[in-house]
């Protein structure tokens, strides 16, 4: 079992959860996270850190679809591990829906 990142955290990108995991195992993109599910012990500490609930264990019926995208991109995106400030849009588009094909990019961020 791991936990996963959803398009939640498009645009977003609070990094709140980053700096409890005990593993480091989030990577980011130019404005998602993602989790390493390599990685992921399973904890769980990060999960209630995310206050945009962007976060889904992978047990959840609704994180089928963002096992592969934090597989794929935690192999391309630097680690991160300290938290950052969220996006500057990030209160604008904390309750927009089905971020995924409008808002995602595939660029690295900057990492630690």
């Amino acid at each position: 079992m791991t936990f996963v990142v959803t398009d939640v955290c498009i645009k977003c990108k609070y990094t709140d959860c980053v700096e409890v995991c005990p593993v480091d195992c989030f990577y980011e993109g130019e404005n998602t996270l993602v989790i390493n599910p390599d990685e992921c012990i399973d904890c769980g500490v990060c999960e209630p850190e995310c206050p945009i609930e962007a976060i889904l264990s992978d047990m959840d019926s609704g994180a089928e679809p963002w096992l592969e995208m934090n597989k794929k991109f935690s192999q391309e995106w630097p680690n991160i591990t300290a938290k950052k400030e969220p996006m500057p849009e990030a209160e604008e588009m904390k309750d927009k829906a089905n971020k995924y094909e409008e808002h995602f990019s595939s660029k690295p961020g900057e990492g630690d």
